[in-house]
């Protein structure tokens, strides 16, 4: 079965939307601007920003109304209650594993929070486990963290694909080893000179449907 590895934020699941509305609502329930969503965005970064460096922030800017703990919480639980997995989504991964795939979600965060996601989006039942990059103390784009997903499974890397929304942590990833990848754009410009992936696609949907029927190699 060849190893066809994903990334979970922004990828599988809609991590920044989810979030939004984790903020928005924070935002409503303590009385404070909507307008501040847009700053609260810029701080968390897609989510690519330190969880400490984001609760300073925030406190920094809210602590003396807001009790802290009201910050932790939302950084901890907000985007993981919310995200949802689109039945599309749901489809083209059965479509993956039906074509022969070994389905591994290889993403960077924090374990209790990545797998609340995963659990609550049902993606434990689709694929055949993850690798979290807190639990194996590495992130991507090091190599170690892809060879930890080939090796959970038992797989080799060789004739694997990575799909992913990252063009660092995803690509470049997939690049330094010599894996062949899928780029999910949103359509943004492709915009690195030192590599490229092997497609770049629209959502995630698509990006499965360049994988599939793939001959590894």
């Amino acid at each position: 079965m060849p190893l066809l590895m994903l990334d979970l934020d922004n990828t599988l699941v809609d991590r920044d939307a989810a979030f939004h509305a984790a903020v928005a609502e924070f935002l409503a329930g303590h009385g404070l601007p909507p307008t501040d969503l847009s700053w609260v965005a810029a701080l968390d970064a897609g989510g690519y920003a330190r969880r400490e460096e984001v609760a300073a922030g925030m406190t920094q800017r809210y602590g003396r109304s807001i009790p802290i703990s009201a910050i932790r919480t939302l950084l901890d639980t907000g985007a993981a209650d919310r995200v949802e997995l689109a039945d599309s989504t749901r489809t083209a991964l059965e479509a993956a594993r039906a074509d022969g795939w070994s389905c591994v979600i290889v993403t960077n965060g924090r374990t209790a929070q990545q797998e609340a996601k995963i659990r609550r989006t049902g993606l434990d039942r689709l694929v055949r486990t993850w690798v979290i990059s807190e639990a194996v103390g590495h992130k991507k784009p090091a190599p170690e963290i892809f060879r930890a997903a080939a090796s959970t499974v038992g797989l080799p890397l060789r004739g694997s694909w990575v799909i992913g929304d990252s063009p660092h942590a995803d690509i470049g990833g997939a690049d330094a080893l010599g894996l062949r990848s899928v780029w999910v754009s949103a359509d943004r410009p492709w915009t690195e000179a030192a590599y490229r992936p092997t497609h770049i696609a629209a959502n995630v949907d698509s990006a499965l449907a360049c994988v599939i029927g793939t001959p590894p190699r």
